[in-house]
């Protein structure tokens, strides 16, 4: 037929992207840094408006001291969790790597651990509800995780795999094959779909009186989407794929599948008490 060799993959560089905004005398602003700080600002406004509400587990003055333990718990976590998961070997080799941020490396599941520790910390700490925090943070974090995962595709990096067809996108680097483009599955999914249900479920519904219910529903639903997802995305060369043909990825999404679902069918049995 007279289409049957028409090529309608999408050459990334057609887009005329590039991984920084401005540079000025050596300084380099780039999207993936505007991303972790839009995340962290954006997620700051709605927790706030979210604590104006009914039942808040902490006034916006803690939300306001929150923001930097917040900080250290991401990039720490992200950081570490890199090295720990992906890229052991390197870092073994050289240690300072490890502060070289500017570099590159970071993991999303090592920063939601050290976020949920910064939380419970903080509460602490504050004597305040380490779970209700979650809940509320929960709903916010979708933000950062889209916004970062848009930072992705922008930077012509994290592709996805080979598609076997004609269609698909071309990534610089990553041979001439045309590849679905992951990054913006995982926008779609772990940052906007989630995003929308967890906002409904808080302003819509009683979820929020329920402890662990919104938290619970934001990491099963992450670690379900993410897994799902991770079968279109290429794993990291140099983990490649593991046991039963798995990423790494993916099996760290299943553990956050099995919390989820616990902490679903747990909220019933807690009571929730808005911070005093």
């Amino acid at each position: 037929m007279l289409l049957d060799h028409v090529r309608i993959a999408l050459d990334w560089s057609s887009l005329g992207l590039s991984p920084t905004l401005v540079e000025f005398h050596g300084f380099a602003l780039r999207w993936y840094s505007l991303a972790y700080i839009g995340g962290i600002l954006g997620g700051w406004w709605l927790l706030g408006r979210m604590l104006d509400s009914w039942g808040a587990p902490m006034t916006r003055a803690h939300a306001d001291a929150f923001i930097t333990w917040a900080t250290v718990g991401i990039i720490l976590g992200g950081r570490i969790g890199y090295v720990l998961f992906y890229d052991f070997s390197r870092f073994a080799h050289d240690p300072l790597a490890i502060v070289r941020l500017w570099e590159g490396g970071m993991s999303f599941h090592g920063g939601a651990i050290g976020f949920t520790i910064a939380i419970f910390l903080f509460a602490r700490v504050n004597g305040l509800d380490g779970l209700r925090i979650c809940d509320y943070v929960a709903c916010v974090a979708p933000l950062g995780q889209g916004l970062g995962r848009l930072a992705n595709f922008v930077n012509g990096e994290l592709w996805g795999r080979v598609t076997g067809s004609d269609w698909g996108m071309i990534f610089p680097g990553a041979g001439p094959e045309p590849r679905y483009p992951s990054q913006l599955f995982e926008f779609a999914g772990e940052g906007l779909l989630l995003l929308v249900v967890l906002t409904w479920l808080f302003w819509r519904t009683r979820a929020r009186a329920y402890p662990g219910l919104l938290v619970g529903i934001g990491t099963g639903g992450f670690g379900a989407i993410r897994f799902v997802i991770e079968f279109f995305r290429q794993p990291d060369a140099q983990v490649g794929y593991l046991t039963f043909g798995l990423t790494m990825g993916q099996w760290l999404c299943l553990p956050m599948v099995v919390l989820g679902l616990w902490l679903i069918a747990s909220s019933q049995r807690r009571v929730a008490a808005p911070a005093a």
